[in-house]
C-alpha cells in the first residue's frame, strides 16, 4: 500500500510530461504536413548517385 504513495505521483508526473511534450510538438508545427514526408520519398532530387567504389576481390587464389 505504501508503494502506491510513490507510484501514483510518478505516474501523474510522467503523464504530465507526456502532455507537455505533445502540446509543444503541436504548437511547433510537427503535425502540420503529415503527407509531405511520404510524398518526398517518391520524388527524385535530380542528382545522380555517385558510381560505387570498386570492391576488392574476395576470391582466394590457389597455386
Amino acid at each position: 500500500m505504501t508503494s502506491l504513495l510513490f507510484l501514483i505521483p510518478i505516474a501523474l508526473g510522467m503523464g504530465l510530461i507526456g502532455l507537455v511534450a505533445f502540446l509543444w510538438s503541436v504548437r511547433s508545427g510537427q503535425f502540420e504536413d503529415l503527407d509531405g514526408a511520404g510524398a518526398r520519398v517518391l520524388f527524385d532530387d535530380g542528382q545522380p548517385l555517385p558510381p560505387p567504389a570498386p570492391q576488392p576481390s574476395k576470391e582466394k587464389h590457389r597455386d
